[in-house]
């Protein structure tokens, strides 16, 4: 700035200097005498000066002035903010091309609805991902995640050995893309052979992009891993090692007796109602792999008979996983089991009403986390307890 005033001040003078009228020379010597012989009065300012200065202040001001405007113009453009809309219309205009038809003109109209935001739909998954299971997780839970059934989970994580219960905090799964399982290709095997195993089909396996079948000429080799999209085994009655009493009245346990009627007769229950006090799932639900459901139980909570009967098994320990246990014989071909309680609170074949207290909710035997494991039997074969209790 200081040398733009200074260019400025020196351009003006080199300006009045020329215009500036030159005296003759006798006059130019008597001036030049008077000036060297008399010195300027004191605080007089000649008009160069002052037109000097003033055309350099008027400069100066429209620069700064300049600046200014334009800097208050580019905040403005950049600080803009959006002002809030009016809430969307719940049946937008749709918008398309003019129709033309009879009578009219224009082309046809394609009619589309307005939306707020793009919907990017989701890739296809075609390979297999891991899982970590945290506190909390269960298997329902986890397959809801990825959108697959919990038995697929069961058919592909061996380590589980068929027991959805066998889930802990930092185990690794293996969730596949599809529902199905995987099988490892052997020497001599068939897309046929293979679907008609695992109750698939062979078109299924060979269309599946994550096997990459060449389809000109569909061949797979002995130990790749191949997905069979849909497929299914046979999972292992983790039920059937849960030995029981039996009792007379037409009843059963469908299991393995410790003798003929061990506990006599007893009341027949006429219908069943709900075991605990809650009705929500906390866990896994019934299917294959786990023929019973996880009711939402806090250490603690009462557990009462869902009907009358007999009791033909009242054991703690870890049996099989089902941990503290009650087994209900019901009379008329039913059978009711309570896990993973805290507490017993009848013995072994100790007759009970419909609502009778018969323990305490917990988290015993293979479980992480309080629950009630309840299951429901008929002639020995597992059922859905939502079909039967109320």
């Amino acid at each position: 700035m200081k040398n733009l005033l200074e260019k400025t001040r020196s351009f003006f003078s080199s300006l009045v200097s020329r215009f500036k009228r030159k005296p003759k020379s006798g006059q130019a010597e008597a001036q030049n005498s008077a000036t060297t012989s008399a010195p300027r009065a004191k605080g007089k300012v000649d008009r160069f000066t002052i037109v000097s200065w003033t055309v350099t202040v008027l400069i100066v001001a429209s620069l700064l002035g300049s600046t200014v405007w334009w800097k208050n113009v580019s905040a403005s453009n950049s600080g803009f903010i959006p002002q809030p809309t009016s809430a969307p219309d719940e049946n937008p205009p749709e918008v398309g091309l003019p129709a033309s038809g009879a009578g009219e003109s224009g082309v046809f109209a394609i009619p589309r609805e307005l939306q707020l935001k793009t919907n990017i739909p989701e890739r296809p998954r075609y390979e297999a991902t891991i899982y970590r299971v945290s506190r909390g997780d269960a298997m329902l839970s986890i397959a809801e995640k990825f959108s697959l059934k919990s038995e697929t989970l069961l058919y592909v994580n061996t380590q589980l050995e068929d027991n959805p219960h066998n889930l802990k905090p930092g185990m690794e799964l293996t969730v596949p893309p599809v529902d199905g399982l995987y099988y490892e290709w052997k020497d001599g095997d068939t897309f046929e052979a293979v679907a008609e195993k695992f109750e698939a089909t062979p078109e299924d396996i060979m269309n599946f992009p994550g096997n990459e079948v060449d389809l000109t000429d569909p061949k797979m080799k002995p130990g790749t891993l191949v997905m069979i999209p849909g497929g299914s085994r046979e999972l292992r009655d983790w039920t059937q090692d849960l030995q029981t009493a039996s009792r007379s009245n037409d009843g059963s346990t469908g299991t393995s007796d410790f003798g003929s009627n061990a506990c006599g007769g007893g009341p027949v229950a006429s219908g069943f109602g709900w075991p605990a006090a809650s009705h929500n799932i906390s866990g896994n639900g019934y299917g294959p792999g786990h023929l019973g459901i996880d009711i939402q139980a806090n250490e603690g909570d009462p557990v009462y008979a869902a009907g009358s009967g007999v009791v033909t098994m009242a054991q703690g320990g870890y049996n099989y996983g089902y941990g503290n246990v009650v087994q209900i014989d019901h009379g008329n071909g039913y059978v009711t089991v309570y896990a993973h309680l805290s507490q017993i609170n009848v013995g072994m074949c100790t007759p009970v009403g419909q609502g009778t207290l018969i323990g305490l909710a917990g988290n015993t035997g293979n479980s992480f986390g309080a629950h009630l494991h309840f299951e429901v039997r008929v002639g020995g074969s597992s059922v859905n307890p939502y079909d039967i209790v109320q």
